[in-house]
């Protein structure tokens, strides 16, 4: 699409947050590694820095966009982290308020999971878009995920749920992307009309991020 861009920047998505101001016409989501990625961190610490990176996203969310996380607790030692209460917690502490808080199953109703929970939360939050209009509700319990490019990606239903509302209930044209993986948002993005800047440490998941295209498949469910 015409005026549509991708950059991808291969570095620390925190420290690309820490050095950036307030990102002005962009709306921000964000899939926040969780504690098997943080090598010799206890759960108390890898809470702290959760939380913390939360709040920094959020921070650098204008009062005209939104801020999308979208996460999946885990189970810790016997105990249930709720990455959904995290995120509030930060929410809370810097004034931006939830503005719809959806379900996404992993695996199908009524199957048991072992380790993770079956379903991901998707969470959205902002300081200045508030939704009036209930005729644009949507689905609150997304059946599933969708096509996914890897293992640990967002799938194609929850990108497309995402880009949509920030696509058509913002005033927001930039979707900015920490921690973007493979870059499923950022494409199915630039196929809504959004541009899209992602922040990946991997370099070779940044690469990829900068080049998946939109398949014929995704096409056809960007265009209902």
């Amino acid at each position: 699409m015409e005026n549509v861009s991708r950059i991808v920047h291969c570095e620390d998505a925190v420290v690309w947050l820490e050095n950036s101001p307030v990102l002005e016409g962009c709306s921000l989501i964000a899939s926040m590694p969780d504690i098997s990625e943080f090598h010799g961190h206890t759960l108390e610490a890898w809470k702290k820095w959760f939380t913390q990176t939360a709040l920094l996203v959020l921070s650098r969310t204008p009062d005209e966009g939104v801020t999308v996380f979208y996460q999946s607790d885990i189970k810790v030692d016997g105990v249930w982290v709720d990455k959904g209460y995290l995120c509030q917690k930060a929410a809370e502490a810097i004034g931006h308020e939830l503005l719809w808080h959806k379900i996404v199953c992993r695996i199908n109703p009524g199957k048991i999971s072992f380790g993770r929970p079956s379903y991901t939360h998707i969470l959205c939050f902002s300081k200045g878009v508030r939704l009036h209009d209930l005729g644009h509700s949507t689905a609150d319990v997304i059946p599933e995920t969708g096509e996914k490019t890897w293992e640990r990606g967002m799938g194609l239903e929850a990108c497309l749920m995402i880009g949509k509302f920030i696509a058509e209930h913002t005033k927001t044209k930039t979707l900015v992307h920490p921690f973007c993986g493979q870059g499923a948002m950022l494409a199915v993005a630039n196929g809504l009309g959004l541009s899209g800047v992602g922040i990946e440490r991997s370099p070779k998941r940044a690469e990829l991020a900068r080049t998946l295209g939109v398949n014929e498949e995704w096409k056809k469910f960007l265009k209902t």
